[in-house]
């Protein structure tokens, strides 16, 4: 079988923790502004336009 071990490119020391900053990480990545709600808002574009043939896809 396979040894997964995840490591990271750059190791990182945290001396101490920031909610705030995790706060502000998470909002942007999963809020209603972040990136998987962008995506889906393209996707869901992305299937809404018509095709040049003249047909909805």
């Amino acid at each position: 079988m396979w040894t997964y071990e995840k490591k990271l490119q750059f190791p990182v020391d945290i001396k101490k923790s920031d909610p705030e900053m995790a706060k502000l990480i998470a909002t942007a990545l999963g809020g209603a502004d972040g990136e998987f709600a962008a995506s889906s808002r393209y996707l869901h574009q992305r299937y809404a336009q018509p095709n040049p043939d003249g047909y909805w896809q």
